[in-house]
């Protein structure tokens, strides 16, 4: 199932064939004329909300409803109009897609996770061939990342304004999890427990000029308005967020192509790692990091030891993260307008 949220309502929707089906409206019109409830709409919004963080929260018995009514709905029922005769299902590129992200869910980002990414910005760093093992240094250096933290992230077909602080901003493509259930001290091997869902998350990141060094920093080249974009559905049930595929194309060119299975520290002992003495909830996003293929990593170094321009984004550039279950999250680059 491809839960989405769309329209002025930001209501839960499910993407089926090119086509948006409401999906608190389809069961209570499945209450409605199956069952013969009074009350459909309230009882709609009991058993399959229209809030993204209800339904998630609501747990599996709201999906089994869902697909119960939407069975219903597109096998057996009359028309495609809820008990009060409004439409019920419409095309996808006539409504408006919003991030899937539930309120006041949080997005955890892992940093360095691929070892062929680590290993050609270790080239780029060193300025010299690289021939140690990526992976079982990354591993030995142990877990790290960072959260995004602005209440705003851009949506399928958004936009990122490009800030104006940078000089190289670079594009990684992510597949994200979505969290299903509460959790404190979650063991890594129970992870599959706590998974609601997969996403594609766009991890837009100031490469230069980079933030000072120190024991502690903002993670501010991570973090500016629109660094982030999530989308276009979040896939239940419909692929293994262990062994996915995840291409990144700028302008229609392949820049990255690899499988989350090559991630070095795995989903679960992401959920592992930042549950320790944190409670985790349902709604909250951790994504998987990139792999090779960003500029940062693919672009030649000038003579003075930054990154050749080229590969990096500029304003009017398009670029599309796309995974087979989950479907294609495009992202537009826009100049920050003056002021």
């Amino acid at each position: 199932m491809k839960i989405v949220v769309y329209g002025p309502q930001k209501r839960t929707g499910v993407l089926r064939d090119g086509a948006v089906a409401d999906l608190c409206g389809t069961f209570a019109k499945y209450a409605a004329e199956q069952n013969n409830e009074p009350h459909p709409t309230e009882l709609a919004e009991a058993v399959a909300p229209s809030d993204l963080a209800r339904l998630i929260e609501a747990g599996p018995r709201a999906l089994d409803n869902a697909e119960q009514a939407l069975d219903y709905l597109f096998g057996r029922a009359h028309d495609q109009k809820d008990p009060r005769g409004a439409a019920l299902v419409f095309p996808a590129a006539a409504v408006q897609m919003h991030p899937p992200r539930p309120n006041g869910a949080r997005i955890a980002c892992a940093g360095g996770n691929f070892a062929d990414h680590a290993a050609a910005m270790a080239e780029k760093m060193l300025r010299k061939p690289y021939t140690g093992d990526a992976r079982a240094q990354i591993r030995n250096a142990g877990i790290w990342g960072f959260w995004k933290i602005h209440r705003e992230v851009a949506g399928p077909d958004g936009a990122v304004t490009y800030p104006q602080k940078a000089n190289r901003l670079d594009y990684e493509g992510e597949l994200a999890i979505v969290l299903g259930k509460r959790g404190t001290d979650i063991q890594a091997k129970d992870a599959k427990e706590y998974i609601w869902g997969v996403t594609l998350l766009g991890d837009w990141s100031i490469r230069a000029p980079r933030e000072p060094a120190g024991p502690h920093n903002f993670a501010m080249g991570k973090n500016f308005d629109t660094s982030c974009s999530l989308g276009p559905c979040i896939a239940v049930g419909e692929t293994n967020p262990f062994a996915s595929d995840v291409e990144t194309l700028v302008n229609g060119e392949v820049r990255q192509s690899f499988n989350t299975r090559d991630m070095v520290f795995s989903f679960g002992e992401y959920l592992e790692y930042l549950s320790r003495d944190l409670t985790l909830y349902a709604g909250d996003i951790i994504s998987g990091g990139t792999a090779a293929g960003t500029a940062a990593d693919s672009s030649p170094l000038l003579d003075d030891g930054t990154s050749a321009p080229d590969r990096y984004l500029k304003p009017g550039d398009t670029v599309d993260i796309r995974s087979p279950a989950v479907g294609t999250l495009r992202t537009h680059i826009v100049a920050k307008p003056n002021r």
